[in-house]
Order: structure tokens, then sequence, then C-alpha cells
């Protein structure tokens, strides 16, 4: 790259045409600009591995199905601060391998890049992107559904800190902020409860939020005389994913966001990035819209500081979105809880396969649901055992007379040890099996002295059938038809 080359920092130690290929792109792309940053940093890191192990592929032009492989496996070995600008800040994080999932992504944006690339006919179509980029099998079944849930026990004090925040709360100040309560309270809740992410939450219209009652609006500002089951239905604005939809939220909610209405100053409208449309936003004081960093900056130290916990756990820092995902987390595991469709709606995603990533079933929720499927119990069942109590006074079980008979529905086994039994259930030829149709049986159940016990034994489909419907075992039937009975 010739000096004073006037591209991006991030371009630095690029070749020349790899950057202006890149550069190019970025500017004609029609993702957000976070977006096209991100894939410009991660396709400069593949500019600079091809300059150095692939000097004639400096051109995205000239990759070929061998070059797509070869990057592939140079994804799958990286570390941390290989093919960087610059490392000074990577401190103790540098050469540990890169995780599974930053491979994908980086094969994600590969695929984007070159995808769009042989789209605009800026370069031939040698290979298809999706396959000679794909991710490798061992690196997705390292990948998995994980949301950063916060630990109930710290979620409901993070509650009650928001329910209870006032000025002296945040760092710095005594007796004021530098937002007026009213919107730092109705913010607050707006996340503690909404499940919206950041940027949907800073771009909430004045009027977003309605009251609902059995399926009718109520007309006015009538709260004194609202049914117990009155809701509230927030209006959330075009969103990461898709199209402006309705949610109901919390009472909570809607009257903390009323109370910030009622004395939000007016403001010229602001332009909506998402929209191109200039809209009343709610969470804006003096003209500028509150920043979606602020919650993650200021609220969320000061509810942690409030609560007395810590700001972050094994997994990171506590970040705005964690919310989203425990919230998700809550409702899908709650006792009555939202089905995966019903809980893809309230989060507004496009498709249920998004919502999974959210939707983690706790160990509590699959415990009961183990235990109520009744596994041990399906294939466990209790067979009646009739004790002579006479036989073992009297001692004749001293001479070997039984003393002990397992009712298996068509007949009585008097072998002690039944349940260890090989050919349990094939009684017909076996000396210690009496039909029940037989004299001695009934006989025996008429004993006074008899005794009747319950044992948990094993038992096969065909032999819950014989015990407790008094079928004839399968096997027996094989008898009887090879004797021609």
């Amino acid at each position: 790259m010739r000096p004073g080359f006037n591209h991006a920092p991030g371009l630095l130690d690029v070749p020349e045409v790899w950057a202006d290929f890149l550069q190019r792109w970025y500017d004609t792309s029609t993702l957000t600009s976070k977006v096209r940053a991100g894939i410009r940093v991660n396709m400069a890191k593949a500019g600079r591995w091809a300059a150095a192990q692939y000097p004639e592929a400096t051109d995205p032009g000239q990759w070929r199905r061998s070059t797509c492989a070869a990057w592939v496996a140079a994804v799958d070995r990286m570390t941390v601060g290989d093919w960087v600008a610059r490392r000074d800040h990577l401190h103790g994080r540098l050469g540990t391998p890169i995780s599974p999932r930053t491979k994908a992504h980086i094969l994600m944006v590969s695929r984007a890049f070159f995808r769009d690339l042989q789209e605009w006919e800026w370069s031939d179509r040698c290979f298809d992107p999706a396959r000679a980029l794909a991710v490798p099998r061992s690196v997705a079944a390292l990948i998995g559904t994980d949301p950063r849930v916060i630990a109930d026990e710290i979620w409901a004090k993070l509650l009650w800190a928001g329910l209870n925040l006032v000025p002296g709360d945040f760092p710095g100040t005594h007796t004021g902020t530098y937002y007026p309560m009213e919107l730092i309270r109705a913010l607050t809740l707006t996340w503690l409860f909404s499940g919206l992410r950041s940027d949907e939450i800073s771009r909430l219209r004045v009027g977003c939020i309605r009251w609902q009652h059995d399926g009718m609006p109520v007309p006015g500002d009538s709260r004194e005389i609202l049914a117990d089951d009155a809701i509230f239905l927030l209006d959330v604005p075009v969103h990461k994913t898709g199209t402006a939809f309705t949610k109901p939220v919390d009472p909570i909610v809607g009257q903390a966001i009323e109370a910030w209405q009622a004395v939000r100053p007016d403001q010229p409208k602001r332009l909506d990035r998402k929209t191109s449309e200039h809209d009343d936003l709610l969470f804006s004081v003096r003209a500028h819209p509150v920043a979606k960093s602020y919650i993650n900056q200021t609220i969320i130290p000061a509810l942690c500081a409030k609560a007395a916990v810590p700001t972050a756990d094994v997994r990171g820092t506590i970040t705005s979105h964690w919310a989203r995902s425990t919230i998700a987390s809550q409702l899908y595991n709650a006792k009555e809880p939202m089905t995966l469709f019903e809980l893809q709606a309230w989060l507004g995603h496009r498709t249920p396969n998004t919502t999974q990533h959210y939707a983690k079933i706790t160990p509590n929720t699959l415990s009961k649901a183990y235990t109520e499927a009744g596994y041990f119990a399906r294939n466990v069942r209790t067979i009646e055992v009739l004790l002579d109590r006479d036989a073992v006074t009297s001692g004749a079980t001293a001479q070997g007379e039984p003393w002990q008979y397992y009712d298996l529905g068509h007949g009585l086994c008097s072998y002690t040890f039944f349940e260890q039994c090989p050919h349990r259930m094939a009684c017909a030829k076996c000396d210690f099996y009496t039909p029940k149709d037989s004299t001695k049986v009934q006989l025996l159940e008429a004993k006074d002295n008899l005794q009747r016990m319950l044992v948990a034994i094993p038992l096969t489909d065909d032999e819950r059938a014989a015990v407790e419907d008094g079928q004839t075992p399968p096997c027996q039937t094989r008898q009887r038809r090879q004797k021609g009975t």
C-alpha cells in the first residue's frame, strides 16, 4: 500500500488492490455503517493474509476454490492478533485461539463480500462463496445457543433497584441528574420490563404506549377505572430484523412512560436513520436523543451499585441485551409459559430459529418435565405378590413348600427370584408356574391368612400387557401354536 493512500485506518498494510476493492464495496453496500465497518475490518485480515501467503491472489478477482480452502483453514487455526493492523490493545489475549463463533463470523463476512463482488460483476464467478467458504462441520458443531441470562436472584435485585431509583443513585450527582428523573425512570423500566434492544428503546416514538382492556382501547386518561386485567400495548418501531409491531408490556412501564410524556418539553423532530422519517423521539431532551450507550454506561452501573451486585460475571460485563435474553428465558420457563411462536411474536423475531437462541430451558424446568414424563414409572411396574402366612408359620417352607407367589395376571409364579428369571413370562413349561384356572390357585386365593404385597419390577411392553390386562404372553401363544392347541 503506497504511503499516504487515502483509506480508512483499518486498512493499514493491506495491498493496494485489495484496499481499493474493500473501499469500493464499503461505499456501495446498503448495509448499515456498523455492519459495513465490521466486514471491512475482517476482510482486511484476508487481504493481509493473501499478501503474505498467496501474493498472486491480492486481487479478490484472482481467488479460486483452492484459495478459499486455504483461507478457511487459516481461519480455523487463527489466534487473537493474527493479521490485524495493531496489537497494542489485545494485552493478555494475544496468541489465544479465536472462538468457534468468531471463526463462523469471519467466514460469514467472507461469503457476503465475495458474493457481492460476483453479483455486481466486479469479479468473475470462479467459485460459489456459499460452498467454498462454508463453515467446517467441526467448527459448526461447537456452536450452540448460549443466551446471556442474568441469574434469577441478581435479576430480582436489579428489578427492585429500578423500581426505587432516586437521583442520588447516579455517580457524581447529589440533588439532580443531567436528564430529568422522569426520563431516567421511564428509560430504566422500559429496559427492565419490555425486552427491547437498546436501539429500539432509543427510537421509541412519543405516544407509543396505550391502554388496552378486553381487546378494546381505553379512551382518555382514565386509569382510575381500569380493571385489574388492563394492560399496556407498546408500539415498537422498525427494528433490526423486521417491521414495526405491537407488544403487551406491564402497566408499570406504561405509567412511567406517561409520566415522562407529561413533562417532556416540546422539541424539534429528529431524523430516524432507519426509516428516514422525522419523528418525535420519546427519550429525547434538549433537542438531543438519549444515546444508546446510556443504558450500558450509566443506568446498569447505577442499578448494580444500588442493588449491591457485580456488574459482570464469568461471561463478561452485563449489557443492555442481557435483559432481553433474561426476560425471554423467564417467559419461556414460567409456570404458564409462552410457546415458542408466542415468544417469537413478543420479541419481534422474523423466524422462530432466532427465538431459539433466547428460549433457554432452565434445569429446574427440565427436571420438572422429566419427572412428569414418568420415565421410571413407565418402565417399572408393580406386581402383586401373595404371601402364604400359613406355610411360613407351619414350617412347611423348610421342606421346600412355596410360600411366595407372583401374580402374573394369567397365573402365579412361585419362583423366589422371579425378577431375575431369564425366562420371565415364558412360563408354560415352568415347574414354578400355576395357571389361574387351576384348582390349586383357587384354593390358595381362598385362604384367610394370605398377605398381599406389591413389588416393583422392570417389565417390557408385552409383559406389562400380560400383567395388567391378563393377556397371554406372546411366548406362550407361540408355544401353544407349536403344539397345535
